[in-house]
């Protein structure tokens, strides 16, 4: 099987070039590292044919920031590089993750067993999701399919078909990458994970996001109920959605 793994990291953050080369040095299969997209690089066109708010219901309630917005295209270029090289699949990885070598690597080995040309595997950092069809088990670790889909991009298994789908489906977007890989409904793609995964991260370490920003107490109050309300939405949308698609795990 042909697959390789990419690192995404942006060019200008050099204190995560140590790291970056951790990722490398610890990743189970080859790995080349993708330059992300610069937010401060790109123009105010780019930024307006990319970004359509409220394209989808339910409407995603906050205004992307310019960062969000590069993350996004950060992504689709990894998906567009699996294309161009006539991958089976890859790895991606973003840099601001530490590999637990060994729980990773068994993790990667169970996933790669699965993968397929319409694959979408998650590597979790946190273990939120609950099973709602398990694939695999081994040493206490699981590859299963989700009830609900979790957030998170720092490192997933994507299949050579679910990249060219997942282009088509978003040449414009509305909302965050990983948020819009909830909506399997819309995508075509319904992600599996592992969990444990064996992948932390680490950017408070590295100088913090290269997407968040600080906010005000009373703005981050009234974002986390609106937050709320939006991922109750989701949630209820996601069980409907997998009940179709896979009506024999009821």
């Amino acid at each position: 099987m042909n697959i390789k793994a990419f690192i995404i990291h942006l060019k200008r953050a050099s204190d995560r070039n140590t790291q970056v080369q951790k990722i490398v040095a610890e990743c189970p299969i080859s790995a080349e590292i993708l330059d992300a997209v610069d937010a401060q690089r790109m123009s105010n066109a780019q930024r307006a044919s990319l970004y359509l708010p409220q394209m989808y219901t339910p409407h995603y309630p906050f205004v992307l920031r310019d960062s969000e917005i590069a993350c996004f295209q950060s992504h689709r270029k990894a998906w567009q590089r699996i294309i161009n090289q006539g991958l089976d699949g890859a790895l991606i990885v973003e840099d601001d993750v530490e590999l637990d070598a060994d729980l990773f690597s068994s993790a990667f080995y169970m996933a790669q067993k699965y993968l397929e040309p319409a694959s979408y595997i998650r590597f979790p950092i946190k273990n939120r999701e609950t099973p709602q069809k398990i694939l695999d088990s081994s040493n206490n670790q699981r590859l299963f399919i989700p009830r609900n889909i979790g957030l998170g991009m720092q490192a997933q298994l994507v299949g050579a078909r679910a990249a060219k789908v997942l282009l088509a489906a978003t040449e414009q977007f509305d909302r965050p990458v990983d948020v819009l890989i909830q909506m399997s409904w819309l995508t075509g793609i319904y992600p599996s994970c592992v969990i444990p995964a064996g992948v932390h991260e680490v950017s408070k370490n590295l100088g913090g996001s290269t997407i968040g920003k600080k906010m005000q107490i009373s703005e981050k109050l009234k974002r986390e109920i609106l937050r709320f309300i939006y991922r109750k939405k989701i949630a209820r949308l996601q069980i409907e959605h997998l009940n179709y698609l896979y009506p024999y795990l009821k």
